[in-house]
């Protein structure tokens, strides 16, 4: 035993919404009677990965006697809750939190109609964790809600091998989606970034997001550009330079 740095789960704030499960790589953390609850001191390394994720404040990294860190028992958990689905939904109500990576279409036929290419979950920008797998140098295209309606052939032409982060750039807090997407770009290190978004004014505060999110990350990273008309047709496409510039 030794005095280190753990996490602790203030139980009457824990909604059991399971966004701290994505972001603990080592699997310390498990959704149990609908709270989070740490299932090992072995398993947490008190660097507090999972603090920002928490949207009630449930999480807090204090010091106490425990265990040191093991990363062969990590090794072990991780391995046991690999293949492991969710019997019942979160506590919350939505499974929408629990990370999950979809089997594909096989290659060379991702325009079949009718065939789904996500290739992940979650989708919503709130709700990727930078840890997730499917993040790592993945091509992410950051997708305004309407642009995934209006956009008829986004199953076939966006989002194969692609892993995208959902939003609306006017009714979301447009902040927390910048300080989200760099935290990814810093995390995960995708190694391209997409913005698909509607040709209306309010729609183009997500190309905005793009730019302060790279410069929040200090990614060198250019941003390619997607625009959808209120048709579903493609009206742009393009990239910004390190200056903003279109190119």
């Amino acid at each position: 035993m030794a005095l280190r740095k753990i996490i602790e789960i203030d139980e009457e704030k824990c909604d059991g919404c399971g966004q701290c499960i994505i972001a603990c790589a080592e699997g310390a953390l498990e959704i149990i009677d609908g709270k989070a609850k740490l299932v090992g001191d072995i398993l947490c390394d008190g660097l507090g990965a999972c603090l920002g994720e928490c949207p009630q404040g449930a999480l807090n990294l204090i010091e106490r006697d425990a265990p040191e860190f093991d990363e062969e028992a990590v090794e072990e958990r991780l391995s046991e809750v690999k293949d492991k689905k969710p019997e019942a939904p979160l506590a919350c109500g939505c499974p929408s939190s629990s990370a999950m990576i979809m089997s594909m279409p096989p290659r060379g036929v991702p325009g079949k109609a009718g065939a789904s290419t996500l290739g992940h979950w979650p989708i919503k920008l709130q709700l990727l964790g930078p840890k997730a797998p499917f993040l790592q140098g993945a091509d992410l295209v950051l997708l305004a809600d309407c642009a995934a309606a209006s956009n008829p052939a986004l199953h076939q032409k966006v989002l194969p091998n692609r892993a995208i982060a959902m939003g609306c750039p006017k009714l979301d807090d447009l902040e927390a989606h910048i300080n989200k997407l760099a935290e990814i770009l810093d995390g995960a290190r995708p190694k391209s970034l997409t913005v698909m978004y509607m040709d209306v004014p309010c729609c183009k505060g997500f190309v905005y997001a793009a730019q302060k999110a790279v410069e929040k990350a200090k990614v060198d990273m250019p941003i390619q550009l997607i625009q959808i008309g209120r048709n579903g047709e493609v009206l742009m496409e393009g990239a910004l330079d390190k200056d903003g510039r279109l190119v």
